[in-house]
């Protein structure tokens, strides 16, 4: 059937025949993108001009105008309908009959619609005050009526857009501004609003609107590709749902992918990305030029006069070899040539970073157009260059992106194409893998005082997650690459290995710290052997830092910190040879012996809960600012005669009263001499899932009866869960639980990576004792969603596991956490 038929269905049969032509437009599955927002916006025009001309029979002086999305002919599928009824007045009674007519059939068929019925001078006032409806407006479009009526309005509205300019587009980059803050950026967001986010729809809307006051005017360079693609993923994402939604949920991403014909949802959200990164690059060159106009335009008559009567001249203040500061930007000095120098948009982007200003947009694209590649190995100007833009902290974000923007970066660096975009499907990370580069990078910049090799440690930023385009291992696959690019950008054989040994290791000690047992001499070795030297440790413990600071809230806090510099220090003493063979173990505190004597003395568990604030790691260099205290919720000291099923109990009367484990450590501990009997400790650190924390004394009650068998917990939580209705929500990945080779020789050690949930430790607990081993200590760890536990367990007799029954273990474990 043709375009042809179908409008004339949709005239002959009413809403009924709109609606099936509708359906079958949307179904056609050859006709997709702007062919098919066109075709719709066609159909909706023909249906509802004769809803229109039937009902405003013998009546002048009106006409129905499509406004915003509409006026655009951008109708994806569950699209809102904008349309004024616009008239001259004379008639309002006729009017406001004639708008029944159109919008009660709209209503009918259960679309959206915002409407409005207004004279000229009426939508012209309202726009005055209303800036949405101005920008609506902006975009009306003649759909039956009085032509001239329409296009009246149309005239006098961009008349005053334009004479309104210098008030109204400040206000539209802080409206901007406002959504950016409250939706977060599109570029980055795992479930985007391909509307509302920083770089969506809006913002590509807004970009019109500063080109229509004729003030200024957005990069076109692909602008126009990546509105088309957040579009299409809109229409998509309509069809897979059956709702107006523009938010991009997790659970439907593979199905918006299917029906855009994309591998996969990763492949969907990095086109997104891409897209979302044109325009949030093109509204921050446009809303620069904008302010440098206004900037301009509000310079005195008088002063003008001074400066000659003309346009003043900007300055230009040099800043390096070839690069200048002109009018709050760094472009090229008339003198350059790109052609000729190689390094010169390294040395501008540097220079730019160090000024803390943007780069000019020509200058980016000169230089992309003309300049040659560097040779290999970089000159030496070159790596310091680079080294020098990366330690320029947060101004070193923006100008990155502009040398991306234009591809100079994978021009620089091929092998950043394989990250560029790349979206990370953790909780734990908010940054997609190469925007979590450069914060890593940027964080890593305040630490370079700690180091002997500065340019070192922000080079091991910036590549230490590159192997995350490739398959296996992203630290094994990244060493490999680190050595190429290292030797690529001119260091030589012993910095290229120390490189190497950087991102290989760059995880190991903050795993090594929060997942293993410190006071193992055998830990502290392998840790020792993987870096090697000293000055390999200082730089790991800075990009350890700095790396988990770049991932978001969940990856660092002081207590990691410290556990990280109670390994360093422990590993620089191997190094050093200073390290005894056998550590002795931590003293209790005071605390926690008065609380083991008296667990000894009643035969029962004794509590003590404490609530617990940190400051924030200060090792730093700073201007002695002090961070707010971090919460870390409430510690829980637990003394407990040794006895089976402590683990199990202890978590599940904790899970009984939603109470949420942040951090749990379980140890056997030595009394003071003449003090018989053998207490197990478990310090806890525990937060209400919410309201308020239980009492002490209830905790100790529930335990108590957990411990003698006359509380089952097990069936407790069952009856919990079952009184609550699964939410829909992300299926997270099995449980997957391994045995750590040769992690400690005192102990086997059983890692467990789950999905942290309400009762995960009780069944951790449970699976272990029913497998008939002692857990000795443990060291658990919560990031985002994900719950990172590590368990030292022994036979019956203290030892360690044997290689087969170790496994087994493991097997049972993993089983029991995917019933």
């Amino acid at each position: 059937m043709t375009s042809t038929d179908t409008r004339v269905e949709a005239e002959d049969s009413g809403p009924s025949g709109y609606a099936a032509a509708r359906l079958r437009l949307l179904q056609e599955g050859a006709r997709s993108g702007p062919p098919r927002r066109a075709a719709l916006a066609e159909l909706t025009d023909d249906w509802l001009s004769g809803l229109f001309t039937a009902g405003s029979k013998g009546l002048r002086g009106v006409s129905l105008v499509a406004v915003g999305g509409y006026g655009r002919g951008e109708l994806s599928p569950r699209s809102d309908l904008d349309l004024l009824l616009l008239h001259d007045g004379t008639d309002s009674g006729a009017v406001a009959a004639l708008a029944d007519r159109v919008w009660y059939p709209v209503w009918d068929l259960g679309l959206d619609l915002d409407h409005s019925v207004r004279t000229p001078a009426e939508a012209r006032k309202t726009a005055a005050d209303d800036l949405k409806v101005q920008l609506g407006l902006l975009d009306a479009r003649h759909i039956a009526g009085d032509l001239g009526l329409t296009a009246g309005l149309r005239t006098a509205v961009l008349a005053d857009w334009r004479n309104q300019a210098p008030k109204r587009l400040p206000e539209l980059q802080e409206l901007c501004a406002e959504r950016a803050e409250r939706q977060g950026e599109l570029q980055y967001l795992l479930e985007p609003d391909l509307k509302e986010a920083r770089g969506g729809l809006r913002d590509a809307t807004a970009l019109r609107a500063v080109a229509a006051s004729w003030l200024a005017d957005a990069p076109r360079e692909g602008l126009s590709d990546a509105r088309r693609r957040l579009l299409d993923v809109r229409d998509a994402l309509h069809l897979a749902t059956g709702r107006a939604t523009d938010r991009l949920a997790l659970q439907e991403q593979d199905q918006v992918a299917a029906e855009l014909g994309l591998l996969d949802a990763d492949t969907l959200l990095r086109q997104v990305y891409e897209a979302a990164r044109v325009v949030s690059y093109a509204s921050d060159v446009t809303w620069r030029e904008v302010g440098r106009v206004l900037r301009s335009r509000a310079v005195r008559p008088r002063l003008r006069a001074m400066l000659g009567g003309g346009k003043p001249v900007a300055e230009r203040s040099p800043l390096a070899e070839g690069v200048v500061e002109q009018d709050g930007e760094v472009g090229l000095a008339r003198a350059a040539r790109p052609e000729r120098d190689p390094v010169l948009p390294l040395r501008a982007a540097a220079a730019a970073a160090q000024a803390d200003l943007p780069l000019s947009l020509h200058a980016v694209r000169r230089m992309a157009a003309a300049v040659r590649p560097l040779p290999t190995p970089w000159p030496a100007e070159a790596r310091e260059q680079l080294v020098t833009l990366l330690g320029s902290g947060r101004p070193t974000i923006e100008v990155w992106e502009a040398l991306e923007a234009e591809g100079l970066i994978t021009r620089l660096l091929p092998d950043w194409e394989r990250v560029r975009c790349r979206p990370q499907r953790n909780a734990v990370h908010i940054w997609t893998v190469d925007r979590h580069l450069i914060e890593t990078a940027v964080r890593a910049s305040e630490l370079t005082r700690r180091v002997g090799r500065p340019d070192l440690l922000l080079v091991a930023a910036l590549l230490h997650d590159i192997g995350k385009g490739w398959p296996g291992d992203h630290s094994v696959a990244g060493e490999i690459i680190a050595r190429d690019v290292a030797a690529r950008i001119g260091f030589d054989r012993v910095d290229v290995a120390v490189l190497a040994t950087l991102v290989r290791h760059h995880l190991l000690l903050v795993d090594t710290a929060t997942r293993r047992d410190l006071e193992d001499p055998a830990t502290v070795r392998s840790v020792a052997e993987a870096v090697g030297s000293q000055g390999t440790l200082e730089l790991l413990h800075a990009l350890t830092e700095a790396d988990a600071l770049a991932t978001g809230p969940a990856a660092w806090s002081s207590w990691r910190g410290s556990l990280v510099a109670d390994l360093v220090k422990r590993v620089s003493a191997v190094l050093s040879g200073d390290a005894p063979e056998e550590p002795e173990a931590a003293a209790p505190t005071a605390e926690m012996e008065r609380l083991a004597i008296e667990a000894c003395r009643t035969g029962g568990p004794v509590l003590s809960l404490r609530a617990q604030t940190e400051a924030l790691d200060t090792e730093a260099e700073s201007d002695g600012d002090q961070d707010d205290p971090e919460p870390l919720g409430v510690e829980l000291l637990i003394a407990v005669p040794d006895q089976p099923g402590v683990l199990p109990s202890v978590a599940g009367v904790l899970a009984m009263h939603r109470l949420t484990v942040r951090t749990a450590e379980l140890r056997a501990l030595d009394l003071p001499d003449g003090v018989e009997g053998s207490v197990l400790l478990l310090n806890w650190r525990v937060a209400a899932e919410y309201g308020s924390l239980p009492q002490a004394a209830r905790l100790r009650a529930d335990l108590v009866r957990a411990l003698d068998g006359s509380l089952d917990i097990t069936a407790r939580l069952a009856e919990r869960d079952a009184a609550y209705p699964r939410r829909r929500g992300v299926v997270a990945p099995p449980a997957r639980v391994t045995v750590a080779p040769a992690a400690s020789r005192l102990a086997t050690v059983i890692e467990v990576r789950a999905h942290d949930a309400p009762g995960l430790l009780h069944r951790i607990g449970r699976a272990l004792e029913n497998a008939r081993v002692r857990v000795r200590s443990m060291h658990v760890s919560t990031l985002g969603a994900n719950a990172v536990d590590a368990f030292y367990v022994t036979g019956a007799k203290g030892e360690p596991l044997p290689g087969e029954e170790a496994a087994s273990v493991a097997r049972a474990l993993e089983e029991a956490l995917r019933a």
